[in-house]
């Protein structure tokens, strides 16, 4: 509330200057009038005493001058900072160390500019990246996205380093850097096919080293990685190993289902011979017990006979 106010009252005092500035030159100019005409020099008179409680009306002179200073005052000293932005100050080229949050303010026209710096979550997309690899083919990366954020109490410091466009020399150009470092030791199938899948994870963790140390407070969030083009011949031969690596798999899939009918079979034939073979056994057994059974009746009807 004291730095607003103070930056009130400075700019209550440009204003006033910029008026005394208009008072003056209006009254040279009635001055020399005058004087070209022979008469009396009039008295100092501002061109504004015209405005209500000053006792007096605006000339047609006068009421142009006010109301182009005010338009100008106006249009060039009143601007809006929007929701997600933090704007930072400029005068003369050189960075001041005021910021502004979201919504209208005041600056020192003709002399102060500013700019609009977002610090929400933002994506930025790099095109295009050549990547040359370690076999000397050269492919390209059409988009790798870049999700980042810079922080409130960062952005001073940020832009003063790296400018406003900060994310060019942080973002856009590191990213080609690493890429192209990564793939210039790695050869095409390492890129293509084997290690694709952790480029995104490795972008990020290399970009978010190199920023907590050059500008901290700039944060990623996420990379996102396009699978790069190649040669259309080489695109060609991995798609025909592709379709190969397909059948392979069909016919490593249908072989496993044979042999898993197989071995079912098998099961099944053994559960059905032990199955025989206990109902083999069972029949025996009761064949035994039922020879026992007459050859105790036999024993029984002898042992009868000689008793008589």
């Amino acid at each position: 509330c004291i730095n607003g106010r103070v930056r009130k009252q400075w700019y209550q005092r440009r204003v006033r200057g910029v008026l005394n500035y208009y008072t003056n030159y209006y009254y040279k100019s009635n001055l020399r009038m005058s004087s070209a005409q022979g008469q009396a020099p009039p008295a100092p008179q501002s061109p504004f005493s015209g405005l209500p409680g000053q006792g007096t009306s605006l000339s047609g002179t006068s009421l142009i001058v006010v109301i182009v200073v005010s338009a100008l005052l106006m249009q060039f000293s009143l601007h809006k900072v929007d929701e997600g932005n933090i704007a930072v100050y400029y005068r003369g080229g050189a960075l001041l160390q005021s910021t502004a949050y979201p919504g209208y303010h005041f600056m020192l026209p003709f002399i102060t500019t500013f700019k609009s710096v977002q610090v929400t979550t933002q994506t930025d997309e790099v095109t295009d990246i050549p990547c040359g690899t370690s076999g000397g083919v050269m492919i390209y990366f059409d988009r790798i996205e870049v999700v980042n954020m810079l922080r409130s109490d960062a952005v001073l410091n940020v832009v003063r380093n790296f400018t406003a466009e900060y994310d060019k020399p942080l973002i856009f150009d590191k990213v080609h850097h690493e890429v192209n470092q990564f793939c210039s030791t790695q050869n095409l199938h390492s890129v293509y096919i084997d290690l694709f899948d952790q480029i995104d994870e490795n972008l990020k963790i290399a970009l978010q080293k190199d920023l907590t140390v050059v500008a901290p407070g700039l944060d990623i969030v996420g990379v996102r990685v396009t699978k790069p083009k190649i040669p259309e011949a080489i695109r060609r031969n991995y798609e025909l190993m592709e379709a190969e690596r397909t059948k392979l798999l069909i016919a490593t899939e249908k072989q496993k289902v044979v042999e898993k009918e197989a071995e079912t079979e098998r099961k099944r034939a053994i559960i059905e011979a032990n199955k025989q073979a206990e109902v083999a056994n069972i029949t025996f057994s009761q064949k035994i017990m039922e020879k026992d059974s007459l050859k105790k009746m036999s024993e029984i009807e002898d042992t009868t006979n000689l008793a008589r």
